[in-house]
């Protein structure tokens, strides 16, 4: 009798539990906002069709983040969509090139980037640094569920830098309430309590290469690791088995979370394309701001990052 109950009560609970997901996945579903939907955002966008596209870096570039110097002023783009990032400074190559092959239809001219020193301007630190290039942007409420999209081109692993780590970055900031422990003035290594503000965090997906020169199993590969979890620590996303042109996004809706979109090709992202659907760093996004990109390389002054093109990122939201 008891074996027959405990077997009921398995059965049963085991059917409530994925019941209760799959409810739990049809709502998650239904919070979705791809990016790419609804209203483009004026001035957040670029498709670099424009022949005379231009960009003035204004040397010698920013490198606050590692020198304390912020050098003014910063470059931009003469239409006014891109400018350098004050905290770590551009790339060394911001350069209109024509698009490549594959990528979207009619689309001619695309967005090199690549760099050599991401730390210092002229010296090389021995470390992995960042460049980073930022994309005009305005304040938007989650309550439009905002997003960004852009098309990102993978050359072939044979060219990328050969170092595993990080290469590129597409990223957003965004606002959320964040806590911090208040220390007590006796013991310092007590609290006493907790405050909250509103903080900008950084989100977004990055790609990380993984050099067969470094691996035991002899081959290159690539993997998106993502920013971030509820926990706030990075996870891995989905394994890049192909490289050529790749279509990211992101999405912000007004349950306060992110969602991560990635597929190959230019085409419209679709529902199946969301790998990941997170409240970071377990608290509610309120509005989204702005989105950017990362070039990434060892900084040693001899080897150039790997050279990613990059076309048509835009931002949305959904008017109500």
């Amino acid at each position: 009798m008891l074996l027959q109950w405990n077997r009921f009560f398995t059965r049963h609970c085991l059917a409530l539990v994925a019941g209760t997901s799959m409810l739990m996945a049809g709502a998650e579903l239904q919070a979705q906002v791809i990016p790419g939907t609804g209203t483009r955002i004026d001035g957040s966008w670029d498709d670099f069709e424009d022949e005379s596209w231009e960009y003035v870096p204004n040397l010698p570039k920013s490198s606050t983040n590692v020198d304390k110097q912020t050098r003014y002023p910063l470059g931009q783009s003469t239409n006014g969509v891109w400018t350098e990032s004050a905290k770590r400074g551009q790339m060394d190559v911001i350069q209109r090139v024509p698009t490549p092959a594959g990528g979207l239809p009619g689309s001619k001219g695309a967005l090199l980037l690549k760099t050599l020193h991401t730390g210092v301007p002229g010296h090389g630190s021995r470390s992995s640094n960042q460049d980073d290039l930022i994309m005009n942007g305005t304040m938007v409420s989650v309550g439009l569920s905002p997003s960004v999209i852009t098309r990102v081109y993978l050359p072939p692993f044979e060219e990328w830098e050969d170092k595993t780590g990080t290469s590129f970055g597409f990223r957003a900031a965004v606002k959320a309430p964040m806590k911090s422990s208040t220390p007590s003035r006796r013991r310092f290594f007590r609290t006493i309590g907790s405050s909250t503000k509103i903080e900008t965090i950084y989100l977004g997906m990055f790609i990380q290469f993984n050099s067969k020169t470094d691996s035991a199993s002899g081959e290159d590969s690539a993997v998106f690791v993502v920013r971030a979890d509820t926990s706030g620590q990075d996870f891995i996303g989905p394994e890049i088995k192909q490289t050529g042109w790749w279509t990211l996004g992101m999405s912000f809706t007004p349950d306060g979370r992110v969602h991560y979109y990635a597929s190959p090709g230019v085409d419209p992202l679709t529902p199946a394309d969301r790998f990941a659907s997170h409240a970071p760093y377990g608290t509610r996004i309120q509005s989204f701001h702005t989105a950017f990109f990362n070039v990434c390389n060892q900084d040693n002054g001899r080897t150039w990052s790997t050279e990613w093109i990059i076309d048509d990122p835009a931002m949305y939201y959904l008017a109500r």
